[in-house]
């Protein structure tokens, strides 16, 4: 077989590759589209479960997103950016330490989300219960944060360690401290790619179930404080669809679901353009 054939089976075989993906994607695009854009309108976003979920909206599963997002977020944030600027500025990359912080960082990115749950379920529902109230979105928001940890750390890191060198060295030169340089050079110029992980936390917080079965508790009832059970989108997708059987409101719930995972993805792509 003479060098340009093989060549050409193999532009062939990648073709084919890309192919498939892409009509993989596009296909369920196209199926949750017919099937659940028909059942998405006002009375839907607005109104709340009926008859087990058969029928009705999600309201209180919108509520119970936004809550778990913004609490999950607000603890998960601080830990993750500080623990990455860590790693970036005050670790070498080759050395001991940094070597098992970012093992252990890894390790934790691979702990399936519902082993996250049981231990979510025996310290924060169980252990701490006097504190968290029990199965409440503030269980939740713990557990969750504990899951987005590693996309905030790893990205963080990265963020900072794209940051040009002279940016340092130019900072320094003009008399100041390393702590000015840091938190005033170098977190401004790596504020895209440590938005971008933010939005990918959103992300995962948003399509996360298992681990939520857990320690949310999955009320249909709106919370209104961070102490009282909650649903999301996902939870509830689960449980009308396996509990209840409501494919028509499932299919629903998923393309609301699938329209908020493709605007979070278009916000990292901005985000990372710098736009």
């Amino acid at each position: 077989m003479t060098r340009k054939r093989q060549e050409l089976l193999g532009k062939g075989f990648l073709w084919f590759c890309a192919v498939v993906t892409v009509s993989s994607l596009l296909l369920v695009l196209a199926y949750v589209t017919l099937k659940g854009a028909p059942g998405v309108s006002w009375n839907f976003l607005t109104a709340s479960p009926e008859d087990m979920g058969r029928k009705g909206g999600v309201f209180p599963a919108i509520v119970g997103t936004l809550f778990l997002v913004v609490l999950g977020i607000a603890i998960a944030t601080p830990f993750g950016v500080g623990a990455g600027l860590y790693l970036a500025e005050c670790v070498s990359r080759n050395s001991r330490l940094g070597e098992i912080f970012r093992f252990g960082i890894e390790t934790l990115a691979a702990v399936p989300s519902i082993v996250f749950g049981l231990f979510g379920y025996a310290l924060f529902v169980k252990a701490l219960k006097p504190v968290t109230g029990g199965t409440t979105l503030l269980s939740g928001a713990l557990t969750i944060a504990l899951m987005i940890l590693p996309i905030l750390t790893r990205a963080t890191e990265e963020a900072v360690r794209a940051v040009p060198v002279s940016y340092r060295e130019a900072s320094l030169a003009l008399g100041a401290t390393r702590g000015q340089t840091v938190f005033r050079v170098v977190l401004p110029a790596a504020a895209p790619g440590i938005s971008s992980a933010v939005i990918l936390g959103v992300g995962r917080i948003v399509g996360e179930t298992a681990a939520l079965l857990f320690t949310l508790g999955g009320s249909p009832l709106v919370p209104r404080s961070i102490f009282e059970p909650a649903r999301t989108l996902a939870m509830h997708l689960y449980l009308v669809v396996l509990e209840v059987g409501a494919m028509d409101m499932g299919f629903a719930t998923a393309f609301l679901l699938m329209v908020i995972t493709l605007g979070l993805n278009l916000a990292v792509d901005a985000v990372s353009r710098g736009k």
